[in-house]
């Protein structure tokens, strides 16, 4: 997905990627995509979840690390 990574550096945000997500979820409700545009905005759903779930992970871990220094 060229929209969420550059250079290896992140260029999009997860509230990006998550609005991202959202209009995709609506074109499928509307189903007035052809073929060829279906399939290219299901790979696309498809990167963008995978962005969201390691961004989600990484800030877990970041919240984890934050606690463990407040238990010291």
């Amino acid at each position: 997905l060229k929209a969420v990574y550059g250079e290896g550096e992140m260029l999009m945000t997860y509230d990006e990627a998550k609005l991202q997500l959202e209009s995709i979820l609506n074109d499928l409700q509307e189903n007035q995509l052809g073929v060829d545009e279906l399939s290219m905005r299901i790979k696309e759903a498809v990167e963008l979840v995978d962005f969201c779930k390691k961004k989600l992970h990484s800030v877990e871990i970041e919240v984890e690390k934050v606690f463990k220094k407040t238990d010291n």
